[in-house]
């Protein structure tokens, strides 16, 4: 049987961050990616997709991202880094490669690919991340409504939305960047059950990851401390406050219901609405590790700081709030992807030693 020392399974900025990290530690791992590139879930996301740290913090480990350090990169910036830092790390990338299920018997792992192939490893690393399974809430009255709906992760551009009534579920920084630039061609609303929480982009002159960084809280390992993940304001320079103030789109609390084509608010009226983007977040993509049951009932890996906690040799990188702030993003993922590359290494190099 040919081991191979460890499986990267995604090969998004999750996955290059842990190739990296573990070929710096003398083991060389095999990179699984389901697409035709290793670029991870961002040629899916909407074109106008800006990220909201500026390229200075917006790097995996040992390329920075090129350019003006402190502009904010769009959709196709972060498509073409991830592509070049995927052809310097000089790693064995395998793209078109489909994992199915993921087994484990007497210290082995084997994936069983779509294909009907099957690799074997010493260690894992499901690097496929917190953005490929998008949330779709069981909202009242949403599964007979006629008009369209979306999930963000499926909304592209705004112009087939000219003219129509559009409602936009959702209070995150995807939300209100789709909202507001939905505004320009459609009558737009945001609704959210909580209030719509705001932070400064640029506190005292400086972009707020450049305050994260100093202080250290970017990486402060308090994923562990967290039932869940908190939610977290929107990163503003002032343009969406703005648009909400001069009525260029506006909020309301979370719909009673839909009905037919029709949305009935919570103050008791209601009206037709064309479209419906659920900009509701995701959760994790890991159904192909089912048969492991290293997943809760929630669909969240039983894991500390990225190890799995049921399972030696299993590990994690990607994941909201993983071990701190920056985990998901793809400033964080390189220190946690660190974080479990040494003790998979040990495992890695100690099972060389007992076969040879």
């Amino acid at each position: 049987m040919d081991l191979i020392d460890t499986l990267v399974i995604g090969a998004g900025q999750s996955g290059l961050a842990t190739a990296r990290a573990l070929r710096r530690l003398g083991v060389e791992p095999v990179v699984l990616e389901a697409g035709d590139a290793p670029t991870g879930a961002w040629p899916k996301y909407y074109e106008s997709l800006t990220l909201f740290s500026p390229a200075r913090y917006s790097a995996l480990p040992g390329m920075p991202f090129p350019g003006d350090p402190e502009r904010y990169p769009r959709r196709d910036e972060v498509v073409a880094y991830l592509e070049g830092y995927a052809k310097q790390l000089d790693a064995d990338i395998r793209t078109g490669h489909c994992v199915r299920a993921l087994e484990h018997r007497d210290g082995v792992f084997t994936a069983e690919l779509a294909d009907g192939r099957a690799l074997h490893a010493r260690t894992v690393v499901a690097a496929t991340g917190g953005f490929r399974n998008p949330y779709r809430p069981a909202l009242p009255g949403l599964a007979s409504f006629c008009g369209t709906v979306l999930h963000a992760a499926e909304y592209q551009r705004p112009e087939p939305f000219a003219g129509q009534r559009v409602v936009v579920v959702g209070g995150g920084n995807s939300a209100i960047q789709i909202a507001t630039e939905l505004a320009e061609p459609a009558r737009v609303t945001v609704t959210t059950r909580g209030k719509l929480r705001f932070a400064p982009q640029r506190p005292l002159g400086r972009d707020l990851h450049f305050w994260y960084t100093i202080t250290g809280l970017d990486a402060a390992p308090i994923g562990r401390f967290l039932s869940h993940p908190p939610t977290v304001p929107v990163l503003d320079t002032g343009r969406y406050r703005t648009a909400i103030a001069a009525g260029r789109l506006d909020h309301r609390p979370m719909f009673t219901s839909l009905e037919s084509n029709q949305v009935l608010w919570s103050d008791g009226t209601s009206e037709p609405v064309d479209a419906i983007i659920l900009a509701t977040g995701y959760r994790p993509a890991l159904d192909y590790l089912t048969a492991l049951e290293v997943i809760d009932a929630e669909g969240h890996p039983r894991h500390r700081g990225g190890l799995a906690t049921d399972l030696p040799g299993l590990a994690f990188v990607g994941l909201e709030w993983q071990r701190s702030l920056s985990s998901a993003s793809i400033r964080g993922v390189g220190h946690d992807a660190a974080r479990i590359a040494r003790p998979l290494a040990a495992l890695v190099l100690n099972s060389r030693k007992e076969i040879g």
